[in-house]
């Protein structure tokens, strides 16, 4: 068998362009395309190399990436959801038996004397790939130097060439395992801080942070039109409901709610116990038509939401929401130690008045004239009167969707 014999000066040249790479760029797969592409330069007889790290993220679980011979670089992200799908896949594979026994290696010869039975993935690698030889490496990371709990990175390299690996290849894949780890831990860092501003900011608050927008008190005026919506009765199915059928309803309600927002091109600015505020920029195009098409299709997803709760016999409930145009501060709002991104304003303190106005004019949509002036919205409401809210000097004339343009 034709055995690769690299150099000390092509080892150093991968292992620098990993250090590279993780210093250079936030490109799972070209990390793992490039380190692969420069062994098969160099000799290594890879047919498959797959690498994987948990994910210190809400919805996901783990996070991996896959290189095959001819066909090159695919991600794979795992959710919870797909992890406790799979769990007993997950605990019959070679990485878990690495994990699980804090081995630092897992190394099988898959040859003619290959015994089946040990692992599922492994005898199906032989038998639909050829794969002769398999080594599994794992590669700890300290608890502080990383974002989240995330133990390491693991990694497998597999041949299909007769005889497998030599000693020297198998010394090299294990020398250059460590900066590629490296590497990896650098780059799941970034996607970890913006997954996680992302998640808890918002979308554009997290992109203004992370360009620079940090400095406490500092805020820009920003005419937008505001949501601000909770959930009717909230407070009495929270005395009556059980913890985990609470937050169940909290988060089924919020998914709808909040995909709606983002899909009509509003953005979620926080949330406030079973409320939410949210806001839709005037600069963009036809920002109260896109805001009265969301208001209508979050209440389509209430209604079928609730109509599915009703018939599985659990806790149901149904949304208020206001509408209002207004100028609002936009930016770093709080104390030295705590700093909120948010908006600030009479126009947000207006947007909770009318919103408090939907129980009393028993209504589930509720707008400001300020709203219904703005753009081309007011063809798609009728007005409700005028009336006095608590804190704003002069009366309001009020305004909702009308039933005939929905």
């Amino acid at each position: 068998m034709a055995v690769a014999a690299i150099g000390a000066e092509e080892e150093a040249g991968i292992a620098g362009w990993l250090v590279d790479f993780g210093l250079e760029s936030d490109d799972e797969a070209g990390l793992l395309g490039g380190f692969c592409d420069r062994l098969v330069a160099a000799g290594v007889p890879l047919l498959r190399v797959a690498a994987g790290l948990d994910a210190f993220h809400p919805t996901l679980d783990a996070r991996g990436t896959r290189w095959n011979r001819g066909s090159g670089v695919r991600r794979e992200d795992y959710t919870r959801e797909q992890a406790e799908t799979n769990e007993e896949e997950w605990r019959q594979s070679p990485f878990f038996r690495l994990v699980e026994t804090d081995a630092p290696e897992l190394r099988r010869r898959l040859g003619d004397s290959h015994e089946q039975g040990e692992f599922a993935l492994l005898d199906r690698f032989v038998r639909d790939l050829g794969m002769t030889d398999y080594l599994a490496v794992s590669v700890g990371y300290g608890p502080g130097a990383t974002l989240g709990v995330v133990p390491g990175l693991v990694i497998s390299y597999q041949t299909d060439r007769p005889g497998g690996f030599a000693d020297a290849e198998l010394a090299l894949l294990r020398r250059l395992t460590r900066p590629f780890a490296l590497a990896s831990k650098a780059i799941a860092g970034v996607h970890t801080g913006r997954a996680l501003l992302a998640t808890y900011l918002g979308a554009d608050p997290a992109r203004r942070v992370l360009e620079g927008a940090i400095v406490r008190g500092r805020a820009e005026p920003v005419a937008a039109v505001l949501w601000y919506s909770d959930l009717q009765g909230f407070t009495r199915i929270a005395d009556t409901a059980p913890r985990d059928q609470l937050l169940e309803l909290l988060n089924r309600y919020a998914d709808g709610l909040v995909s709606t927002i983002a899909a009509h091109g509003g953005e979620v600015l926080k949330f406030i116990g079973d409320g939410i505020l949210a806001m839709f920029p005037l600069g963009a195009a036809q920002p109260c038509a896109r805001a009265l098409d969301a208001a209508a299709a979050a209440l389509r997803h209430v209604d079928e939401l609730n109509a599915r709760r009703r018939g599985a016999g659990r806790p149901w409930t149904d949304l208020h929401l206001a509408l209002h145009v207004g100028e609002v501060l936009y930016g770093n709002i709080g104390s030295r130690e705590r700093l909120d991104f948010t908006v600030v304003g009479p126009a947000v303190n207006e947007v909770a008045r009318i919103e408090a106005m939907c129980r009393s004019l028993d209504q589930r949509v509720v707008t400001s004239a300020a709203f219904a002036a703005a753009g081309d919205a007011r063809v798609r409401l009728v007005s409700l009167g005028r009336y006095a809210l608590r804190g704003v000097r002069r009366p309001e004339e009020l305004f909702t969707i009308d039933p005939g343009m929905r």
